[in-house]
């Protein structure tokens, strides 16, 4: 997965470590070349201000599966993600809260999916780099009170080959629609998930994680 991180700090550069480890595609842009030449030649870096398209694009933006915005500035952080998330269509974004009077702006408004206080484990960023490619909340209607949640259904998915009826989703879920090659239906009681089947469920109390569980 193509991992993108903003801010090569304490934050940035340890994340960026532990996030290679596993195998993930890391680039790391940084306004300072004396911090990135600390990362070494293990990541394609970036030296430029993020908070420029042109920078983020170059960093590439556009192929990027997860952005985590980690610079000391919260009106960066908070700039990053909302221009990754509505120009760049990046799927998921974890976004450093600096200062704690600031975590109420931190929400999809600003194109952040998950805040990160300054006190966060690391090993937190783990588990949202490993769920981002089969599993996304996509919107939160509010009037509603309810969120479309997205999950791909691949070969090693513990939902594939099963029928919809076997599965227990959490209370105030239903599954909305499945696409299967290309065609969108809604699915009975007895449909049964294929590898590559895209799943879109409405949930009014199931979180991300929680779909994951069900269908991965």
């Amino acid at each position: 997965m193509k991992i993108l991180i903003v801010g090569a700090g304490r934050l940035g550069e340890q994340a960026a470590h532990l996030l290679a480890a596993t195998g993930h595609d890391v680039t790391v842009v940084d306004r300072d070349q004396r911090r990135l030449d600390r990362l070494g030649a293990a990541y394609r870096l970036v030296r430029g201000d993020a908070c420029e398209p042109p920078v983020l694009e170059a960093a590439g933006g556009l192929r990027t599966h997860l952005l985590l915005a980690a610079t000391g500035e919260d009106e960066d952080n908070l700039v990053i993600s909302l221009l990754a998330k509505r120009q760049f269509g990046v799927r998921r974004i974890l976004a450093r809260v600096n200062d704690e009077d600031n975590a109420w702006l931190f929400t999809a408004r600003w194109g952040v999916d998950v805040a990160l206080p300054t006190a966060a484990p690391l090993v937190s960023l783990i588990e949202e780099a490993a769920g981002v490619t089969d599993t996304v909340g996509l919107v939160r209607l509010a009037a509603a009170g309810v969120e479309l949640i997205e999950t791909r259904i691949g070969d090693s998915s513990a939902a594939a080959g099963k029928q919809l009826a076997e599965l227990l989703v959490p209370a105030g879920t239903v599954v909305a629609a499945v696409v299967h090659n290309g065609q969108p239906m809604v699915p009975g009681g007895d449909y049964r998930f294929h590898p590559g089947d895209t799943v879109l469920v409405v949930t009014s109390t199931a979180t991300d994680s929680d779909i994951h569980k069900v269908f991965q």
